[in-house]
């Protein structure tokens, strides 16, 4: 089992836009044997405390393999929206682990 953290900043004012990308992405997870366990927009009353600029989203995700997530990134219907990603999303920092 792999697990994906990923803090995703997004252009001010491209939120719709993110939110269409989502639709596409978020179920296609499913279909490569992947489970978004947890989806988070942090508010600045949720953090206790910060080094860094406060996220729009975080996404908590598992995968059973690595193959699995490969296969993913390379869904031929998700890289059809690649563009609303690269449209709408001004950063993303993808953390990569396994459970301890």
């Amino acid at each position: 089992m792999i697990y994906i953290t990923q803090l995703i900043y997004v252009k001010e004012g491209q939120e719709e836009i993110f939110h269409q990308f989502e639709d596409i992405a978020i179920p296609t997870i499913l279909k490569y044997n992947g489970r978004l366990t947890l989806r988070i927009r942090p508010t600045d009353d949720s953090i206790i405390e910060n080094n860094i600029e406060k996220p729009y989203e975080i996404h908590l995700v598992e995968f059973n393999t690595q193959e699995d997530f490969d296969h993913f990134k390379q869904d031929e219907e998700r890289k059809k929206f690649l563009h609303l990603k690269e449209k709408s999303i001004k950063s993303s920092v993808l953390i990569q682990g396994s459970k301890l």
